[in-house]
């Protein structure tokens, strides 16, 4: 049992929170074995990805640089959008109804009407460009956190960093999984004229279609309000951009003005866009600080547990 132990405590906090969410993912998969297409495949991917992150955890090396420092860094990238589309197999088959006429009724209780409808009054080409292009780094942000922590060689601020962003984004994706839904571009707007109702001046359109496409709505795509990911409760982009803002200022790293700059612009963009409506916006605010929070105290306690350096701000 010791030993199991032992090797059970070379995962770091990273690893831990991907074998928590992964393990809840494999149980669904199993309770509703019959309604997820690929659920078979599903579960061996999942029992792959276990075996991989115990192989890295374990031939990782504390005392130097190796390329499975490397691995044990920065798999946690593609397996972020890997978890995405596990969450898109899985969704609709356990979750078929769709909450966005809530999401609506919320929004019009706070605001008298509907906030798109009012950003849409001020909307312009140039504007909408700028926050498309904003819109569109939402994925590059944390790794530019990443890659300017390990340039400085501040590796406790890195890992601290990965594992809070990874636990925000598998919050997020707890989140879908209990509010689906589909946003305004669907069922405020007509999303097939959304080119001409709100233009933009040169990238815009290239940028929606790659936007639409890590959605699993590909250029072409017929019905794509069916074949859409459910990702509107809670604004993850909200979210996780708020998180990375929070980082950069803590760690005061010299792409805080990037950050804040850049982050205001896409957090604004999800509603003026289309993507969002404001209570998701609301929801990605609170689900940061309980990240933050609760992502702390989770990470100390585990770093604990394994007899490793818990992690403090340095002043």
């Amino acid at each position: 049992m010791n030993k199991i132990k032992r090797f059970f405590y070379l995962l770091n906090p990273s690893d831990f929170i991907v074998i928590i969410f992964y393990s809840i993912l494999t149980i669904l998969n199993v309770i509703f074995y019959s309604r997820i297409p690929y659920s078979s495949l599903l579960i061996l991917a999942n029992m792959f990805l276990f075996l991989f992150i115990f192989c890295v955890a374990y031939f990782d090396d504390d005392n130097k640089t190796t390329i499975w420092t490397h691995f044990h860094r920065w798999y946690i990238v593609p397996l972020v959008f890997l978890s995405f589309k596990e969450v898109y197999i899985m969704l609709r088959p356990i979750r078929p109804v769709d909450f966005d006429y809530l999401l609506i009724q919320i929004d019009q209780f706070l605001f008298g009407g509907d906030p798109t409808h009012f950003l849409h009054q001020i909307a312009n080409p140039v504007m909408t460009e700028i926050l498309q292009i904003s819109y569109a780094t939402f994925f590059f942000l944390p790794v530019l956190l990443g890659i300017e922590l390990l340039i400085k060689k501040e590796i406790d601020n890195f890992y601290f960093a990965t594992f809070l962003i990874l636990y925000g984004f598998f919050l997020s994706y707890i989140g879908y999984l209990i509010v689906p839904a589909i946003g305004p571009r669907f069922t405020l707007h007509n999303f097939s004229t959304i080119n001409k109702d709100l233009p933009g001046l040169f990238f815009t359109k290239y940028l929606r279609d790659y936007v639409n496409a890590g959605e699993s709505i590909p250029k072409g795509t017929i019905n794509p309000i069916n074949f859409v990911q459910r990702d509107v409760f809670p604004s993850g982009h909200t979210q996780m951009t708020l998180i990375v803002m929070y980082l950069s200022v803590k760690f005061k790293v010299k792409l805080k003005p990037f950050f804040l700059v850049v982050g205001t612009l896409l957090i604004f963009s999800t509603v003026y866009l289309w993507y969002h409506y404001v209570i998701d916006v609301i929801a990605g605010i609170i689900f940061m600080i309980f990240t933050v929070w609760s992502g702390y105290n989770i990470y100390n306690w585990w770093q604990q547990k394994r007899g490793a350096k818990e992690f403090r701000y340095k002043n």
